[in-house]
């Protein structure tokens, strides 16, 4: 059987090859012309990419070199389609790290390449998935959501023979992206690299998928891997009780038609997100305001925008793609905003996917394999590694180290080159915090032009109340509005609200959690027998990477769980109190080294009322990879 990922044949003639090598990453296809030609020369040469920053997929070339690569290219691509195409023979593991560090123009060091190759699936196997042939009947598991790692869990979960059942509140996959359809949204990670490892699409029509077409490739999955019988849509968790005397877990459950029902299951896996809940701040006169009002997690679809006096409150992540979105509809849009965000240059962030980057990711051997790569190395590790604190730093308020105060720098330039001489607003936009340490946007200017707009208006005052159609700041400002949409955020810190989760001895887990949700690993908890998480506490991630790579990471830690469970016959295991308490500590003294923990970090949806950060890894991609390749049965009571 042809590897998946070396390339549909083709007979495209070389004018539409010409074509289409005008879309492409040439440093990508260079390293394809190694696999078509079996000739690693191509990349040793004077063509070569001259650096890498997240996002530029070009390696900084020059228009020249570009030129006389696509030249190559043509020649090499005809001589291989002449040849039928063939699949290229497999690249020893010293080509295939020199190509690697060709590509992103640094040392790999030994320590990633396993996980860089695992993840490439060069060689076409998908070493994260689960063997077959646990087949056990009498091991049900339910999973609560099937969101992106709700879904991989039916997925894995399937692929072992395990019977389980997934119930999911709304009425159709994707989590996040099936709930925010508000106007704009995005994903702020590069499509060719958010998706599941072992389920690359060469569909995608935007380098930053918009939400829907993100929701219909979850969707696509989701038929295409028969997940979807085993889904309980508009179904909700209330509670799931552990049962001791039986080993098993009672999920109840209730239908959109107000049904209750109980599921018992012998393991549980929470695939609830941390940013799943809506939260909409208390303000007074929230009740009589008059007008339209809705959170932009819940959009109202049926209100027109056209002609109407919006006002937006809240300028994060949701805030900052709505506005640009819905600028030209509205009459007047005012945006109240607490506090200013940190951006950073992304010019492809509404860019179209052109045809011939879908013509290479379909047919050029490993194209999309090595793409994936460019993707995810400059996020890996390297923002973990800039957001680190300087104890010595002065003036940490503005900066905590000296590289946090060159990206405060850089980003400070690329903000206020945008707005000119502006004074006002730069004084509005720039933020007066260490740079990255709340959650670091970008864009390719559209917010910027949205703020210089005369229709337009960024406030900083507080808010102190709603009347039935205003919203008045701390000024006494009347800001008169036809409708209020909150881009106010999730409940962030709740994890698993509403749900009532317990364990053994009436243990309530959010009671046990308060503020301080831990878990070994991010995936299990003592005193909850095979009890598993999915984007648990403390496997957020601000510095790079995906929320995929991570849930890819925990699932196949879950399926080890399981089959110990189902090959040794065992009732129940949980992850002893001493190795747990050692994760927490050990991550809390690692996190107190970060930006994101420092004092200076106010209003941040990171920290706990106490300024403690308890859902963000502080951890390596690397060492959480390693760390989850199999658990350690060490580490767990085993009944």
């Amino acid at each position: 059987m042809r590897n998946p990922h070396a390339g549909q044949p083709f007979t495209t003639s070389d004018a539409e090859i010409a074509e289409a090598l005008l879309d492409v990453s040439i440093p990508t296809l260079m390293l394809s012309l190694v696999h078509m030609s079996g000739d690693p020369s191509l990349i040793r040469g004077a063509l070569r990419p001259a650096g890498l920053f997240l996002n530029e997929v070009q390696g900084y070339m020059s228009d020249d070199d570009k030129a006389t690569a696509r030249a190559l290219a043509l020649r090499v691509i005809g001589d291989y389609r002449d040849r039928g195409c063939p699949e290229p023979a497999p690249v020893g593991g010293d080509l295939l790290k020199e190509m690697m560090e060709w590509l992103v123009c640094e040392p790999v060091p030994e320590e990633y390449v396993p996980m860089v190759l695992e993840e490439m699936e060069l060689d076409g196997v998908d070493r994260r998935a689960v063997g077959e042939g646990l087949d056990s009947e009498d091991f049900p598991v339910v999973v609560i959501g099937c969101g992106e790692s709700g879904l991989l869990a039916g997925i894995r979960l399937l692929e072992a023979g395990i019977p389980f059942t997934i119930v999911e509140k709304n009425a159709g996959p994707g989590g996040t992206w099936y709930q925010n359809t508000y106007p704009g949204a995005r994903v702020d990670v590069g499509n060719h690299f958010y998706c599941y490892s072992f389920e690359p699409t060469d569909q995608w029509t935007h380098f930053f998928a918009e939400q829907p077409e993100l929701q219909a490739y979850f969707q696509r999955v989701m038929d295409d891997r028969g997940v979807g019988p085993h889904v309980r849509w508009q179904t909700e968790v209330l509670d799931a009780t552990w049962d001791e005397g039986a080993a098993t877990w009672a999920v109840r459950t209730r239908a959109a038609d107000g049904t209750e029902s109980t599921l018992h299951a012998r393991a549980v896996i929470s695939a609830v997100g941390q940013l799943d809940r809506p939260y909409v701040p208390p303000i007074p006169g929230q009740d009589s305001f008059t007008g339209n009002a809705f959170h932009s997690a819940r959009w109202d679809h049926s209100v027109d925008l056209r002609g109407r006096r919006v006002g937006l409150i809240g300028a994060g992540a949701s805030g900052f793609q709505i506005a640009p979105a819905i600028a030209d509809d509205v009459e007047h849009l005012t945006v109240f905003q607490r506090t200013a965000q940190w951006m950073f240059p992304n010019p492809n962030y509404h860019a179209a996917v052109g045809p011939g980057v879908q013509w290479a990711l379909r047919h050029l051997p490993f194209y999309g394999r090595w793409y994936r790569f460019l993707l995810f190395w400059p996020g890996c590790d390297k923002g973990l590694a800039a957001a680190r604190v300087d104890p010595d730093y002065p003036d940490q308020r503005r900066a905590v180290s000296e590289i946090n105060e060159i990206t405060r720098v850089m980003f400070t330039e690329w903000i206020t080159s945008q707005i000119g001489d502006d004074e006002d607003l730069a004084a509005k936009v720039v933020p007066d915090y260490p740079a990255t340490g709340k959650r670091t946007l970008q864009d390719n200017g559209s917010w910027l032009k949205t703020l210089t707009r005369d229709d337009v208006d960024l406030v900083r005052t507080p808010i102190d109340h709603l009347t039935a159609e205003a919203v008045v700041t701390a000024d006494g400002t009347h800001h008169v509005v036809d409708v209020v949409v909150y881009a106010t955020g999730f409940r962030a810190g709740d994890l698993l609200w509403p749900m009532t989760v317990t364990g053994r001895d009436g243990r309530d887990l959010r009671r046990q959690w308060g503020e301080r949700p831990v878990a070994h690993l991010g995936i299990t908890v003592p005193g909850f027998p095979n009890f598993f998480c999915m984007y648990g506490p403390g496997t957020n991630l601000a510095s790079g990477g995906s929320l995929i790579f991570h849930s890819e990471c925990q699932m196949r830690y879950i399926a080890g769980c399981l089959e110990h469970l189902i090959i040794g016959g065992h009732r129940a295991m949980e992850p002893r109190q001493s190795v747990t308490d050692d994760w927490v500590r050990r991550s809390q003294d690692e996190m107190r080294t970060l930006v994101w923990a420092h004092p200076s970090i106010e209003h941040s949806f990171y920290k706990n009322s106490h300024g403690e950060v308890y859902t963000l890894s502080p951890w390596r991609l690397v060492d959480y990879w390693a760390w989850t390749r199999t658990p350690d049965l060490d580490d767990f009571v085993v009944d």
